[in-house]
């Protein structure tokens, strides 16, 4: 259970957009956080993964490499 306070103005367009559209604010909320959720758990896993193939612990490859492992190539 999660319980904000947001600026006037922001819940002002959440008010109008749930009236407009029959939602409930409760779902644009919802639907905010699990976007945001999303991008977030995706630039840490990026962010961890460029970390390590920066210390060398993660092999990256070519376009072509990619190509040629997976009979891509035209």
């Amino acid at each position: 259970m999660l319980a904000w306070r947001l600026p006037a103005d922001v819940e002002a367009r959440l008010d109008a957009l749930a009236k407009a559209t029959g939602r409930t604010k409760r779902f644009y909320a919802r639907e905010a956080i699990y976007e945001y959720l999303e991008d977030l758990e995706d630039l840490y896993l990026a962010e961890k993964e460029m970390e390590l193939v920066r210390k060398g612990r993660s092999k990256t490859y070519t376009p072509e490499e990619v190509e040629d492992e997976f009979g891509l190539a035209d």
